[in-house]
């Protein structure tokens, strides 16, 4: 068995189809995690590979970028930003945001309700929720597109942002336990052929290897094996 976690917002499907065709011997399984356990799953032997939202801590990691999220921001469906196609972060500051500011450093840096001091605190909630009360008119939500789209509702949209970094997905693995199914998934995922000599199929012989020989029992004679008569020589 091979385990890849995933965080929300990552869509894995389409690599893990593709080791199922290559790959028949090793069984993969998909394990969807918060990001606070896109780690923990690594460490605790719970996944082989995990799909991560970076920057992550890389102590005993080896860690591949794959690519960047476009960030986009949450908005009642009648709200003004929903006229554009794209708004810059500094259009957004006499918003509420309903997340931590220090999660967004951009919106914070100009946001009205953090210079005066007149920003209320805001309960923890799940994206979820946060994207839940954008709906009610009561704030705004700054996140990668993936998880706008994986938390769509009818009653708001989203618009790409700029002036805000892009966040960052990478495929991270325990340094120590690297083998050849982890060079397998990463060539999947960097987009190599079936057909790429570069790394052995796991659970498959290495092409071009032969076949171990069987002994070779020697062959018998067909008069079968001679024997001494007893008989003295003839006088």
């Amino acid at each position: 068995m091979f385990r890849v976690a995933f965080v929300p917002g990552v869509s894995p499907d389409t690599w893990a189809r593709k080791w199922r065709d290559r790959v028949p011997r090793v069984p993969l399984e998909l394990l969807p995690v918060p990001d606070a356990d896109q780690l923990t799953v690594l460490r605790d032997g719970r996944a082989d590979m995990s799909l991560v939202r970076l920057p992550v801590e890389r102590d005993g990691l080896s860690v591949i970028e794959l690519h960047e999220e476009v960030p986009v921001v949450v908005v009642p469906k009648d709200h003004p930003v929903a006229a554009y196609d794209e708004v810059d972060v500094a259009d957004l500051s006499e918003e509420h945001l309903l997340q931590d500011p220090d999660e967004v450093p951009a919106w914070r840096d100009v946001a009205t309700e953090v210079a005066d001091g007149s920003r209320y605190p805001v309960p923890a909630l799940t994206l979820e929720e946060a994207i839940g009360t954008v709906g009610a008119g009561t704030g705004i939500v700054i996140v990668p597109m993936s998880l706008a789209r994986l938390h769509h509702r009818k009653d708001v949209t989203a618009r790409p942002v700029s002036g805000v970094a892009p966040s960052r997905i990478g495929l991270a693995w325990l340094t120590e336990r690297s083998d050849e199914r982890t060079d397998y998934f990463i060539g999947i995922v960097r987009g190599r052929t079936a057909n790429s000599s570069r790394s052995p199929v796991p659970g498959e012989p290495a092409p071009g290897r032969p076949a171990p020989e069987r002994p070779q029992k020697p062959a018998r004679t067909s008069n079968g094996p001679r024997r001494r008569s007893g008989r003295g020589p003839r006088k």
